[in-house]
């Protein structure tokens, strides 16, 4: 333990990584109005806790402080346009060949009255595009988008 932190400052740390995945949520009993309000304050001056989307969350230095490594945390790539489910659809109705109903449920993940509503919506009314569906006898249909 560093000592930076008072005993209660410790227990709150530890309690949060222990139990609550970092969230700060608990508090010892004794520590009751101003007193919480000090401790919680001087573990925020210090850096050891931030708030982080409406959370108070022990931070790296929180983690140091306790002689602890912070877990690595994997953050999700950022969704553009471009890397949209509905880009991706497009993309593949705009290829030569088109693509099925199936085809485009294994990419996307989506049931095919999904696919269906996208094309027939979000595609077609929003976004204007024409798009042309056919059907060889005993294939699947196939849609694209016509130029």
């Amino acid at each position: 333990m560093s000592s930076k932190l008072t005993p209660t400052q410790h227990a709150i740390l530890t309690h949060a990584l222990a139990q609550t995945q970092g969230r700060v949520l608990w508090f010892p009993d004794a520590l009751k109005g101003r007193a919480k309000d000090k401790v919680t304050e001087s573990l925020r001056k210090c850096g050891f806790i931030a708030q982080v989307r409406r959370e108070t969350v022990v931070t790296k230095a929180g983690y140091a402080a306790l002689g602890l490594k912070p877990p690595f945390i994997e953050h999700r790539a950022v969704r553009t346009r471009e890397t949209s489910k509905q880009a991706t659809v497009i993309d593949m109705l705009k290829r030569a060949e088109g693509a099925t109903i199936d085809q485009i449920c294994e990419t996307t993940g989506w049931q095919p009255h999904t696919v269906r509503g996208a094309i027939a919506g979000a595609l077609k009314k929003k976004l204007g595009l024409v798009i042309q569906s056919s059907k060889e006898s005993g294939g699947e249909r196939i849609y694209k988008i016509s130029a």
